[in-house]
């Protein structure tokens, strides 16, 4: 894995990705990448989001004309998941081939924090220019608002 700081911290225990599960989730964020939608940007991005109960779903990034309304790869990926009837994310990984180590966006990060399993945090792999790299999405979103202050406010 490349050095972004902590991979060794970030990969195994409540996650259960070791490098060979991590690369090949990777891998297939990438493949995703291949199937985006930027006829305005050009700037293909691939997601790939492991489930709680190890299913994998893929999106890519979907532009339209009218700017605001494209939609990222980790936001497809996430929404897919959860039509599918997901509620919890082990890991999401992006890739963008023409920008190694992208991250998601602040949506996105806020998106994927909807799905942060109860025992633990969702592992974000990127592409890095030594090899993938591996982050949390508490690292990527310190403080984060969600449903626990949700269910805090209302008391339960």
């Amino acid at each position: 894995m490349g050095d972004p700081g902590n991979e060794s911290a970030v990969l195994g225990g409540a996650s259960g990705l070791d490098a060979d599960a991590a690369a090949a989730l990777l891998a297939t964020a990438r493949a995703a990448a291949a199937h985006a939608y930027v006829p305005y940007s050009g700037f293909p991005v691939g997601a790939a989001v492991l489930t709680d109960d190890g299913t994998v779903v893929t999106g890519c990034n979907v532009e339209n004309a009218s700017y605001g309304l494209t939609c990222c790869a980790e936001r497809v990926a996430a929404f897919a998941a959860a039509a599918a009837g997901h509620r919890a994310f082990r890991a999401v990984a992006v890739a963008a081939p023409k920008a190694l180590g992208t991250t998601p966006c602040g949506a996105c990060r806020q998106v994927l924090n909807e799905f942060v399993p109860p025992d633990g945090d969702v592992v974000v792999l990127l592409e890095g220019t030594a090899g993938p790299e591996a982050t949390t999405l508490a690292t990527l979103l310190p403080r984060s608002f969600g449903p626990t202050d949700l269910d805090r406010a209302a008391g339960t």
